[in-house]
């Protein structure tokens, strides 16, 4: 059975989340994570999935402040094994829901080009065009909560 949970920043399952993070997500692009991220880290909302029969968180992601109104949705990633689970979009859901909870009224991402129809399907909207960063190529997504 799979179970939702906040990740405190520092903690052993932060640190769990980062490795997640880097192997899903940037060890495929030859990117490296820097630990210089980890200070901006600080003040996100951390949210992972467990496999809850052996503890094992199996997927993440995190909620970025931008203001009084709007977090950012950002570095959902799903263990491979798992994905196409709908583990994604319950975390999604999860995180939706918690933001909307402490008074946020919109989420904003950055998709990578390949996630665009998942967040379509979540609810997101594409807004704006298409650009780069880092490299890689992404569409700003944004969902009134």
């Amino acid at each position: 059975m799979k179970k939702m949970i906040d990740i405190d920043f520092g903690s052993t399952r932060y640190d769990e989340l980062v490795e997640l993070r880097y192997k899903i997500l940037l060890e495929p692009l030859g990117l490296k994570f820097l630990d210089a991220h980890r200070a901006k880290e600080m003040n996100y909302l951390h949210i992972g999935c467990i496999e809850s029969l052996d503890d094992k968180l199996i997927g993440g992601l995190m909620l970025a402040p931008i203001d009084n109104e709007t977090v950012r949705l950002m570095e959902v990633c799903v263990e491979t094994k798992y994905q196409r689970e709908g583990i994604g979009r319950a975390m999604v859901q999860y995180a939706e829901a918690q933001a909307k909870e402490v008074g946020y009224s919109t989420m904003v991402m950055h998709a990578r080009l390949t996630a665009v129809n998942f967040y379509e399907k979540c609810g997101f909207h594409q807004e704006g065009d298409i650009f780069e960063e880092q490299g890689l190529t992404f569409a700003r997504m944004v969902k009134e909560l």
